[in-house]
């Protein structure tokens, strides 16, 4: 929606990334999961509602060569695009809602660090499991993070979801099938700690259906 490109634009644009509280030098449990999946390095990866992280930089670090990078804030991948440098023309980048994103391309690997727990609504949480499955190859994996139960319940000023390892499996269990679930703390610019949830999935040959 039009008010959320507005919103996120407007963070990106008038903060720098200490200023924002889900900076991470280090993905650490975003790269275990992504490293534990034993990509070859052809390997298609997309990681959805990137904003400016340093994940990027670490998995072309690695020697990945497709990576796609989507975010609703076109703000979000031009300084994730200065940070980087001329490495950038090595990514593939996508402005785009993730309600409204309709891939051109499968994946093997769906990375997503706080974005699924901004969907709030029924029809919502629908579509973008409907299009990970669709963009997903089968066999592929998925590795969503979320606030935890003990998390937070609001994030830049919006309400979120969240999510204990049984409901997130819940979620994904008719086209997924959960592999592993970890806890983390997450320490912010603020020396705050928010509590994540990241779980892996591997995509399902069968039709989803959500429950």
């Amino acid at each position: 929606m039009i008010e959320d490109k507005n919103h996120w634009d407007k963070i990106y644009l008038t903060k720098k990334p200490d200023e924002m509280s889900w900076t991470q030098d280090i993905p650490r449990a975003s790269l275990a999961f992504i490293l534990s999946a034993h990509l070859n390095m052809q390997a298609r990866i997309i990681d959805i509602g990137s904003g400016n992280s340093n994940l990027i930089d670490f998995l072309l670090d690695f020697g990945y060569k497709n990576i796609t990078v989507l975010d609703i804030s076109e703000n979000a991948l031009i300084s994730a695009q200065k940070r980087l440098g001329a490495r950038a023309d090595r990514v593939k980048w996508i402005v785009s809602d993730i309600i409204d994103f309709q891939s051109d391309a499968t994946y093997d690997f769906w990375h997503d660090r706080a974005t699924f727990h901004f969907l709030t609504s029924e029809a919502q949480i629908f579509k973008y499991l409907s299009t990970a499955h669709q963009a997903v190859k089968e066999n592929g994996f998925v590795s969503i993070g979320t606030f935890s139960n003990n998390g937070p319940t609001k994030c830049s000023g919006l309400e979120i979801k969240q999510y204990s390892e049984e409901t997130l499996g819940a979620r994904l269990q008719d086209g997924f099938e959960k592999i592993k679930c970890i806890t983390e703390d997450h320490a912010t610019p603020f020396n705050t700690i928010q509590n994540f949830l990241f779980c892996l999935f591997k995509r399902l040959p069968r039709k989803f259906v959500i429950t």
